[in-house]
């Protein structure tokens, strides 16, 4: 590599982001007064954001277990016919982005087993490190798997302890995987939220009177009408059934190292993920980052969406006027159908595009959640001159992408970090920018209030001991 990294071989239509792991959805009602489907299908919506390749419903009428998913939008896979056919008192939903198993229909989730404990349905979050493992010792002792991911590696530990009963086996299954999940489960009476002993993937604990409903993040509570218990703690099982709902510590040793991401990206900005909100948190780090990397300039503007709110805390820190500049196309999604290359030399803008008008003739400060690959960046920075920008200077409001992510979220190699290989001055060059500042860490932290966060992909430590960057591939293949 020399140190350089030539952008010009990725593709400027890859999205320059770490892409979102997965939204879970459950909902129990012991009085069954309410439409558990509908409910679910609105609060999957809620968590569309974090997965957009597949999405599932699995319901409960108290004797059987009922499957619905295929890949695609909520909206996609569902419709008013089908979800008003789906009758019972309690369900779990899923939306996802896979990081583990290829991204087809079989891999899909909710993913329901039938075992000597009855039907059981599970929706996951997040990535067990020692899945393989775990596997190949299953598979030695004849249990077979339908899927390549690494979920129905708890469905098999389950059924493995079948004899003990439900809950305990629940608990033996998740003492046995390492890694990070926010996981829902159904049985035909029972709904069940397990987060990792590290908190590493959020979950949450929401109410609709009686009735209990389990999420991924606060914003799919607020689409479903439901007011905010708490949150899932660190290495905790809740069972809600008919008599309400029991916690059991499965780890003796807790430690909450919330991935500090879902804060600078992934998190809707109307979540609050224990006890800190999302865009309260992305103002305070504009803010924080006007203090470590000022800079002069006539307008600061944000990147869509997840930069705007930074962008209005650098604007106040600094007294720099707030403004739009980049135009965002919402209608472009999974499905968008990448320009050919002659068309790009065309210079055509289909995502995002710049607000002229507001631009020419101006020194801007553009701010982003982060740089991964640094694609995005150098096409964002070329956008605004081409509009007449006169200055471009780039602020960035988490510290420097070094290392990949083995918990849930879907990174690049090492190799293609682009702050993994090259100096902060070199990846200045390399977009294109005036000027180029990073959030530090300990800024990062002190926006954040406390220090009890995963920064793995920032400093290379993670809270669970991670494989090797070489079985990085087993883990997304």
């Amino acid at each position: 590599m020399n140190g350089v990294i030539d952008l010009n071989e990725i593709s400027i239509n890859d999205e320059d982001k770490f892409k979102d792991e997965c939204g879970v959805f459950g909902i129990f009602s012991p009085e069954k007064n309410l439409d558990v489907a509908s409910l679910t299908y609105y609060g999957l919506y809620a968590l569309q954001h974090r997965g957009e390749e597949s999405a599932g419903i699995v319901y409960s009428d108290g004797v059987t277990l009922t499957c619905e998913k295929a890949m695609g939008l909520v909206c996609d896979v569902f419709n008013k016919k089908k979800i008003g056919e789906m009758k019972g008192h309690a369900a779990i939903g899923h939306v996802r982005y896979s990081t583990t198993g290829c991204s087809e229909v079989k891999n899909a989730q909710p993913l329901l087993s039938k075992s000597k404990l009855g039907d059981i349905a599970i929706a996951h979050n997040g990535n067990l490190v020692n899945a393989e493992v775990i596997r190949d010792l299953l598979e030695d002792c004849g249990y077979m798997f339908q899927t390549s991911i690494d979920s129905e590696v708890i469905l098999n530990l389950i059924a493995r302890g079948a004899k003990k009963g439900v809950e305990k086996a629940i608990v033996d299954a998740i003492q046995a995987v390492k890694g990070s999940y926010g996981i829902v489960m159904l049985t035909k009476d029972k709904l069940i939220g397990v987060r990792d002993q590290n908190g590493i993937r959020p979950l949450c604990i929401g109410t609709i009177g009686n009735s209990y409903v389990i999420a991924s993040e606060s914003c799919a509570l607020d689409a479903v009408g439901a007011d905010f218990l708490r949150d899932v703690k660190p290495g905790e099982i809740v069972i809600i059934d008919e008599n309400g709902l029991t916690s059991i510590n499965f780890a003796e040793k807790t430690k909450n190292s919330t991935c500090s991401f879902e804060y600078i990206y992934f998190a809707r900005p109307d979540s609050t993920i224990d006890g800190i909100n999302v865009y309260t948190s992305r103002v305070a780090a504009g803010e924080q980052l006007f203090k470590e990397s000022p800079v002069d300039a006539d307008m600061v503007i944000g990147v869509p969406d997840s930069g705007l709110a930074s962008a209005i805390g650098y604007s106040k820190s600094s007294g720099i006027p707030f403004g739009i500049g980049l135009i965002k196309n919402r209608y472009v999604g999974r499905t968008f159908i990448s320009p050919t290359q002659e068309i790009r030399e065309r210079a055509v803008s289909v995502k995002l595009n710049a607000l002229k008008i507001n631009v020419e003739g101006k020194r801007v400060i553009l701010i982003d959640d982060s740089i991964v690959r640094g694609t995005t960046s150098k096409r964002l920075v070329d956008i605004l001159k081409k509009a007449g920008a006169t200055e471009v200077h780039f602020r960035v409001c988490s510290p420097v992408v070094k290392y990949p992510c083995y918990f849930g979220i879907d990174t690049p190699y090492r190799k293609d970090l682009i702050g993994s290989n090259i100096s902060v001055e070199e990846i200045r060059q390399e977009i294109g920018a005036d000027s180029l500042g990073y959030l530090s860490i300990d800024g990062l932290l002190k926006t954040l209030g406390h220090s009890e966060f995963c920064l793995g992909c920032f400093n290379g430590t993670y809270p669970v001991s991670a494989p090797y960057e070489t079985e990085k591939e087993k883990l997304e293949r």
